[in-house]
């Protein structure tokens, strides 16, 4: 791989694609002094995304007693909610498009799906603000760490039940997927190890009133317990100290990394073993990133065309590129949250605890339709001066510069020589063709 191509793909992966500028910025320092800089903007300001104003959110306790007793007036306090989700989702969409760290956005749209929590039962879009803060400000850093933020957090209390893991019978809900989505994988642990998570984790709630995180004594087990083969076990901090610091752990976290960074593998793949000796030994998430990066398969043909890009890298991908910002929008437009709820994909809303699917999930008729209708209004909002100021016969090329695409297959490259009369259809095809919508 050569290195534009090179640079061009770890652009797509640690950020959301690279304007021309960027590329060539990027070429003067190389491709380890690029990973370098982009691995170091997890820890310095963002002066871009963090002048995005944060919406003002409705705080605990959230209302008085006795306050929502009208028709009028739950109706009013749902729709301030719904109008909060908006703008918490516009305002982290305005994040990814203005930050100058694209990693940081990035990493955090990552734990987003690795933690992943859904508005749709936490309710309050705080709850969800916190949350995404927490990804921001922990996750290139220790992820035992980063694991016990997101499990005191209110979200993911509320998410996984965590008011109802009490003497004398457990809900084991959270003690099960700590294990098996976010820290280990399945196969790592025994019914009996979940059991004993669960009375571990026994009085972890949510304070309605502060909500913050607390443990009740009363409801809290003090019996110790043996888990994954450590005896006198009685906090939920000990099992989450445990789980992170397995050797399972170190591969599962290492082959979900890999997964969502280059292409998708499985924890047993020789690669996984081969970093999992380096993560292991700090659990530090931003040396795991610039190690997957730095690694020779990384830049292979498998990794260029292992990913299809999942609507919110494709939409704030195109909006980087064509330079647009989210508030500039016109408001006879339907806001971006409604552009990735046709696609598919509405941030602070997951399926399921398990996230969002890769690859050929995002591929269907609607989302095809929903693509293309997205791409022609935005070579119509965008700026498409590089393509259209150019001789008819140089626009192609002038597409691929300004998408950073090396190079079309011939089926598409024919298509494309098809449009160049029309600068607006050109770009709109571009956007929508496998090249660009390949991550």
């Amino acid at each position: 791989m050569d290195m534009l191509s090179a640079l061009a793909l770890l652009y797509r992966r640690a950020g959301f694609g690279a304007t021309p500028t960027e590329l060539a910025q990027a070429a003067a320092l190389g491709y380890n002094g690029m990973v370098n800089k982009l691995v170091s903007g997890l820890q310095q300001p963002d002066s871009g995304a963090d002048a995005i104003p944060t919406p003002t959110l409705l705080q605990p306790p959230f209302y008085k007693p006795g306050a929502l007793n009208t028709p009028e007036a739950r109706q009013a306090f749902y729709k301030t909610l719904s109008d909060e989700r908006t703008a918490i989702t516009n305002w982290w969409i305005m994040r990814m498009v203005a930050t100058n760290n694209p990693l940081r956005e990035k990493l955090t749209f990552f734990l987003h799906c690795h933690f992943p929590t859904a508005i749709s039962k936490v309710i309050y879009p705080v709850y969800m603000y916190r949350q995404n803060q927490i990804f921001r400000s922990f996750g290139s850093g220790d992820f035992t760490q980063l694991t016990t933020a997101v499990s005191t957090d209110p979200a993911m209390l509320i998410w996984l039940d965590a008011g109802t893991d009490r003497l004398p019978d457990p809900n084991e809900n959270f003690a099960r997927e700590l294990m098996e989505r976010f820290t280990m994988g399945i196969g790592s642990y025994s019914e009996y190890d979940v059991r004993a998570a669960a009375f571990a984790f026994t009085g972890w709630h949510l304070n309605n009133q502060t909500g913050e995180f607390a443990i009740a004594p009363r409801l809290h087990s003090n019996l110790p317990q043996t888990f994954l083969g450590h005896q006198g076990v009685t906090t939920g901090q000990e099992v989450i100290n445990i789980v992170t610091n397995s050797e399972p752990s170190a591969k599962f976290v290492v082959a979900s990394v890999w997964s969502r960074f280059a292409y998708p593998i499985k924890p047993t793949d020789p690669l996984v073993a081969e970093l999992a000796s380096a993560y292991a030994k700090d659990r530090n998430m931003a040396n795991l990133l610039r190690a997957v990066f730095r690694h020779p398969n990384f830049l292979s043909a498998g990794s260029a065309s292992g990913l299809i890009k999942q609507p919110v890298e494709y939409v704030i991908g195109a909006l980087r590129a064509l330079r647009v910002s989210p508030a500039r929008i016109p408001p006879s437009k339907p806001p971006l949250s409604s552009v990735l709820n046709s696609l598919g994909q509405v941030l602070f809303d997951p399926p399921s605890v398990g996230g969002w699917p890769q690859n050929e999930y995002w591929l269907s008729t609607s989302s095809a339709l929903a693509r293309w209708r997205f791409a022609h209004w935005l070579s119509l909002a965008g700026d498409i001066s590089p393509v259209a100021d150019s001789p008819v016969a140089s626009r192609v090329d002038a597409v691929s510069e300004m998408l950073s695409i090396q190079s079309w297959s011939s089926s598409s490259g024919s298509t494309l020589k098809d449009a160049v009369a029309n600068p607006h259809t050109l770009v709109s095809m571009a956007l929508v063709s496998p090249e660009y919508v390949a991550n």
